[in-house]
């Protein structure tokens, strides 16, 4: 979890009372936050020839955004203990009625699509309040914005620019301003170049440095402002003395550039001229349907069901007292009109953590208090714990493997690309395997879309024991599917390595038949008669399975084949077996033969 460290006698003046650390770390218990260290009576540093002040490192759960910064903490806190009510943020039109406006240009698709932004008007600083607005981007790009791969925050003098602001994405040597904290201008490859070595900022570069075009914001008289998510202008610097502050937020991710924008203005719109008060700006970006004013100050509306609730914490509180106990929790709540067993609730825009009732939930057993919920083993359970089908399925194949003679392993899910293509003999035509977009090393780029690769892996690390070896798995492997809303499928697979100085291709086939044996499924063969012929005499077997000569790259030609099956009268092939093509062998450096063999188990479900 985020620690985060604040200022101690400025916390308990916001609070209106000083604490001892024992009760401070009472009331953050109660809150379900956690008082790391009260560095009071520790020794601490001395900064300017002045020992700092005792500050107190809290704890605080990694989705509460909004508690990043000691205005977050202090709001809640005071929320929490009844000093005030849950801020009721809005938006205010600026003194000549002209919303600022922000164009945004379709070549930005190429590289941050999504852009938001809002003003701070006639805020006031000091040191505290500013060293907090810049730690708190700090810990958001950190989070929430992962290293600003996902956001990126600007924040920039508005009094030094003029308005109307475009959103650009250009090539980089057509780029060119002075970055913050210096006074020379310099091209956009210049500054990637500039910034390799800075601490700060070189872990930013790669987000960027291979793209054709970089994003750039300009004012109206092509002023640069930014260029996300490296770095900032000089010219629209802020500091002590800003008074209006111009928001900017690039993204890749919709829903985070939103969670972004409200958290600032959340945190920072109380010292504004007019406190809790944003002005907005006209997003103007019809190429994506992306046209709004910013920010949606909205509260978000829910329902909580009372039953639910009380089940989940072993009450019996009534709606009004539910409700009650939500508006100590920062909420807006009411019982509702349309159900006895429903509380109408307004989602503040600071709480992004709420997506469910369960976290609804969570919030009224707090603001009970954990100590005081009921301490009983529940009578009944909600729900009866069984297997799923897939892993009952695939728990008896395991078995019947093992009993079989074969040894399992777990090899990881990830691996190279050319270990799940090229090595057995196959293409990738891009529409079959997940790739990572960032892989740290060769050896993990995608998900597996074959249990072969880590087989194979796993008899050459092993390969100086004796022979035969006869490993098995039973694990996923991963497609893409743009048919489902994460774009992907999992598929429960089975598959067997034979490594020896024979092919061993009979004892994979003997294992084939002992598994689909196992499974109901028995062995059609023309001799058999499973054709027309059983057809007429009535004795139809509706689930069978037959094995087919393929031509597959990736075994030895002549020595493959499918394994087909009728399942309640329909046919699909779900694997193949066979002995594996020796160029497949030398690739993953192996010197005797190994036959495999690979099924599909979920057609079995």
């Amino acid at each position: 979890m985020p620690t985060i460290t604040v200022d101690k006698a400025a916390l308990f003046k916001e609070l209106g009372r000083s604490y001892t650390t024992r009760e401070f770390d009472d009331l953050c218990f109660e809150f379900g936050i956690e008082l790391d260290e009260d560095t009071e009576e520790s020794d601490r540093p001395i900064v300017d020839g002045v020992q700092e002040p005792p500050q107190l490192k809290i704890e605080i759960p990694a989705n509460r955004y909004d508690m990043l910064c000691f205005e977050g903490i202090a709001l809640n806190l005071k929320v929490f203990l009844g000093m005030q009510e849950i801020p009721k943020w809005r938006l205010k039109a600026p003194a000549n009625g002209e919303v600022l406006k922000c164009y945004v240009k379709e070549e930005t698709m190429q590289i941050r699509p999504y852009f938001s932004a809002a003003i701070l008007r006639g805020i006031k600083f000091n040191k505290a309040r500013y060293d907090s607005f810049i730690a708190l981007q700090d810990k958001l790009h950190q989070n929430l914005a992962r290293q600003r791969t996902l956001v990126a925050i600007g924040t920039h003098d508005l009094s030094t620019l003029k308005g109307p602001f475009t959103y650009e994405a250009l090539p980089p040597d057509q780029i060119k301003f002075a970055p913050l904290n210096n006074t020379k201008e310099m091209t956009a490859p210049e500054i990637m170049t500039a910034f390799e070595k800075e601490k700060h900022l070189s872990k930013y570069l790669h987000i960027i440095r291979d793209s054709p075009v970089y994003p750039i914001i300009y004012d109206a008289n092509r002023q640069v402002l930014s260029m996300p998510p490296i770095i900032n202008s000089n010219h629209s610097k802020i500091t002590l003395n800003t008074t209006d502050v111009f928001i900017d937020i690039t993204a890749v991710d919709k829903t985070k550039l939103e969670i972004v924008n409200h958290i600032l203005v959340a945190m920072f719109s109380e010292y504004c001229e007019e406190p809790f008060t944003i002005e907005p700006v006209q997003i103007i970006s019809d190429h994506n349907g992306e046209t709004r004013q910013t920010p949606d100050l909205s509260p978000r509306n829910t329902t909580a069901e009372v039953s639910y609730v009380n089940s989940c914490c072993g009450l019996s509180l009534d709606p009004a007292d539910m409700a009650s106990r939500l508006t100590r929790m920062g909420y807006t709540a009411k019982p509702s009109e349309s159900s006895k067993d429903l509380i109408d609730v307004s989602v503040p825009i600071n709480r992004a953590d709420v997506l469910h009732q369960a976290d609804i939930m969570e919030d009224v057993a707090i603001s009970y208090g954990f100590n005081k919920l009921p301490r009983s083993f529940p009578t009944k359970g909600a729900v009866i714990a069984a297997p799923l089908p897939i892993n009952k399925l695939g728990d008896i194949v395991r078995h019947e493997s093992a009993m079989a003679g074969w040894s399992e392993v777990l090899p990881l899910i990830l691996c190279s690309h050319d270990e799940n293509f090229g090595w057995l003999n196959k293409k990738d035509d891009g529409n079959t395997a997940i790739k990572l977009q960032n892989p740290k090393t060769a050896e993990y780029q995608v998900v597996r879309t074959s249990l072969v690769p880590g087989l194979l892996k796993c008899i050459k690390e092993n390969k100086g024991h004796s022979v035969p070896m006869k490993v098995f798995e039973v694990s996923d492997v991963a497609f893409k599917d743009m048919s489902k809303e994460r774009k992907s499928r999992n598929e429960r697979h089975f598959a067997a390595a034979w490594y020896g100085k024979s092919s061993g291709f009979e004892v994979v086939h003997g294992l084939l038949d002992r598994i689909m044996l196992m499974l109901g499924n028995a062995f059609a063969t023309t001799e058999e008669g499973l054709g027309e012929d059983r057809k007429k005499k009535g004795k139809e077997i509706l689930n069978s399975y037959w094995i087919e000569e393929v031509d597959d790259s990736m075994f030895f030609a002549g020595h493959a084949a499918s394994v087909n099956v009728k399942l309640d009268g329909k046919q699909q092939t779900i694997g193949t077996f066979g002995i594996l093509h020796p160029t497949v062998l030398k690739n993953f450096e192996l010197p005797f033969p190994v036959s495999t063999l690979e099924l599909n188990l979920e057609v079995f479900l």
